[in-house]
């Protein structure tokens, strides 16, 4: 009997939990649709465009080269002809020094005082350096100081540097935003999330010469639709290559708790029992197909090995694997 009653008060205090967060996940979503509405969007002319551009992988799930470190999280170095750009500053789940990411670095070539401006895609753990500065309102790069120019940082929401850092000067970005010749924010967008809470991402677009568009993503938080739908109404150029996150935890994950896909809860703005499914796959696969990209390229961080598979069948030779070291230039 005693039994029982203790599994009943589980269920009970899980399901007020559950009922809780779902409260607070539908008046988030109020409050994100009434901040998108004060987002002022309009077509950007004359932003320029660059001759080259580099996408680098130091931190994300794969690689091949065993020399460097993986994690469930996110940087990326991108060159833009003569600018350095970091997106992100991945996990340091351990909290080391140098981290992952500085350790990578380092093996594939590069120093943080080369970075010319850093572009923080969202304040999630996983991409600004760790649980403990996140808790902070914070990004690192690693636990220990990092000599670094005093470069700027864009972010979608407050964030500053952590105190081993320098004082590095921070932009809250909130309409699309110009940032460099050819290189451009495409705006702030909010989300309520189950479990995760209020969320607001923003994506960077580059404008490559002759080519077109390279969007460049975090996770994804925004939901692919409506990433699209706000750079066609930002952008007259093709969308020329999609790379990054969109947050595709269908049929496994990278933060299973036995045969709970905790992912697949953390990323979405609906009821926890209608979770991303195949059918939300499927219609980025069929979206991403409507523009006819010349590459796409799905981090592997947040998007399982099935949802893998099914963009590399359906984008064939113009797919790119996302792995640790392994360069993707336009």
């Amino acid at each position: 009997m005693l039994f029982l009653q203790i599994i009943f008060s589980l269920v009970l205090l899980i399901s007020l939990l559950i009922f809780i967060k779902i409260f607070k996940m539908r008046r988030g979503r109020a409050k994100a649709e009434a901040e998108l509405s004060q987002i002022k969007i309009e077509k950007l002319k004359n932003f320029g465009s660059v001759k080259s551009l580099s996408f680098l992988p130091l931190i994300d799930y794969y690689t091949d080269d065993p020399d460097l470190a993986t994690e469930d999280g996110v940087s990326y170095l991108v060159k833009a002809d003569d600018k350095t750009i970091l997106f992100d500053a991945g996990y340091n789940k351990n909290g080391e020094d140098p981290s992952p990411l500085l350790r990578n670095m380092k093996k594939l070539g590069h120093k943080p005082a080369e970075i010319d401006m850093i572009f923080l895609s969202h304040r999630h753990r996983d991409h600004v350096g760790g649980t403990a500065a996140e808790s902070r309102n914070e990004f690192t790069l690693s636990a220990g100081p990092v000599k670094m120019k005093k470069i700027p940082v864009f972010t979608p929401s407050e964030i500053k540097p952590a105190q081993n850092h320098p004082d590095l000067p921070v932009t809250i970005v909130k309409e699309p935003l110009i940032i460099d010749k050819g290189i451009v924010s495409i705006g702030a967008y909010p989300r309520s999330l189950f479990l995760i809470g209020y969320t607001t991402e923003h994506s960077l677009a580059v404008n490559v010469k002759g080519k077109g568009i390279v969007l460049i993503i975090g996770c994804g938080h925004q939901g692919i639709h409506a990433i699209i739908e706000r750079a066609k109404q930002i952008f007259d150029e093709p969308i020329y290559a999609v790379i990054g996150g969109l947050h595709f935890p269908v049929n496994g994950g990278r933060m299973m708790v036995g045969p709970l896909n905790m992912q697949n809860l953390v990323g979405v703005d609906r009821n926890p029992f209608r979770g991303i499914t195949e059918k939300d796959v499927n219609s980025a696969i069929a979206l991403l197909k409507s523009l006819n990209p010349a590459i796409v390229a799905l981090s592997p961080h947040d998007s399982s090995d099935w949802a893998l598979d099914k963009f590399r069948d359906a984008f064939g030779e113009r797919y790119r694997d996302i792995k640790v070291g392994v360069e993707i230039k336009i």
